[in-house]
């Protein structure tokens, strides 16, 4: 059995893994893209319980994923926005759901990631099967598929 870290191993993999590497953290950096940004509208979005998203976004501030910005006073409140590494985040994540789409949606996509610019759908290079341009998380719309 593994241990719980992957302290004693000397890969990329692995130490990414410590930072991104459960169900909780994943779906709070997809639902970044998404546009979520406040604890209430996470957890709503999400399902998760109080302590567990707020131990998940405080992680990925702390390992600068996302920023906190202040958008109330008297009580402070604050919005979850993702860092520019967190927005490197973005091939991982579409890597992730195409190879989900291709092997666990057996009724199809249930979203589909099209191109802003033609409405091509994004490949597995990333770029969009239409046009070939090179698609970023700022290029792209994503759209109810059959699976959905």
């Amino acid at each position: 059995m593994l241990p719980r870290t992957y302290d004693s191993q000397n890969c990329s993999v692995a130490r990414a893994l410590e930072v991104v590497g459960d169900r909780w953290t994943l779906l709070v950096i997809r639902s970044a893209f998404e546009g979520v940004r406040r604890f209430d509208d996470y957890q709503e979005h999400l399902g998760v319980a109080r302590n567990v998203l707020t131990d998940r976004l405080a992680r990925l501030c702390d390992e600068g994923i996302l920023r906190r910005h202040r958008y109330q006073e008297r009580p402070d409140r604050y919005e979850y926005r993702l860092s520019r590494k967190g927005v490197e985040l973005w091939p991982v994540m579409m890597s992730l759901l195409l190879w989900g789409d291709g092997h666990y949606a057996e009724e199809g996509p249930p979203v589909l990631i099209t191109h802003r610019g033609c409405g091509g759908r994004l490949t597995t290079a990333l770029t969009c099967g239409t046009c070939s341009a090179s698609l970023g998380p700022a290029d792209i719309d994503p759209l109810p598929g059959p699976g959905a």
